[in-house]
């Protein structure tokens, strides 16, 4: 059965950290495109996490995750390494996407199955595990949803979660706690909602 280990922060996990993000960042100002792709394969999953979060269609999640990438790599040279380098990539995804939203005057809910198609950015978990992670959070509202992603996928503490998303960080807290309290009781098999 899947643990909650699954939801443990992207840094803890594999190894990133915003030191190698920054350098990275700078390698890309300095016009290396090997270091885009580098950045590209540690931070996909959690800037299209944030993006379908936002617009709810795997499509347009994706081309806003695309649209990013180009915004770094024309504006890296504009990154000053005093903040999380995971927080400006994440801010830039969530600007483009509430664009896009602006743009096309909508704002819809995610379908269970259109959470299906969040990449796979686990080694080592069963497609069954997986499946029953969806599910659980599935369960979840919208904003534990997105506080839960991008603490477990984009690695980012509390604080910088409640300056991206705009909430105050005792609201953050709560509802992440409620959150890891729901996804436990859905992981067991009991009713979370």
């Amino acid at each position: 059965m899947v643990s909650l280990s699954l939801v443990q922060p992207m840094d803890q996990k594999n190894g990133s950290n915003p030191r190698e993000l920054e350098q990275l960042l700078a390698r890309i100002a300095a016009g290396e495109q090997e270091a885009l792709a580098q950045l590209y394969s540690r931070t996909r999953g959690a800037v299209y996490a944030l993006a379908l979060s936002y617009l709810k269609n795997p499509h347009d999640a994706q081309d806003t995750a695309q649209d990013t990438y180009v915004q770094v790599w024309e504006n890296a040279e504009k990154y000053r390494p005093q903040g999380s380098p995971m927080a400006w990539l994440l801010t830039i995804a969530r600007n483009l996407a509430r664009l896009r939203l602006r743009q096309a005057g909508r704002q819809e809910s995610l379908e269970h199955q259109e959470w299906e198609a969040i990449p796979a950015g686990e080694e080592g978990v069963s497609p069954e595990d997986r499946h029953l992670l969806q599910e659980a959070l599935a369960a979840l509202g919208e904003q534990e949803r997105q506080i839960i992603l991008l603490h477990s996928t984009a690695g980012l503490r509390h604080r910088e979660i409640a300056a991206l998303l705009e909430l105050p960080l005792p609201t953050v807290l709560s509802k992440y706690h409620r959150a890891l309290k729901k996804l436990k009781k859905q992981m067991e098999g009991d009713d979370a909602r």
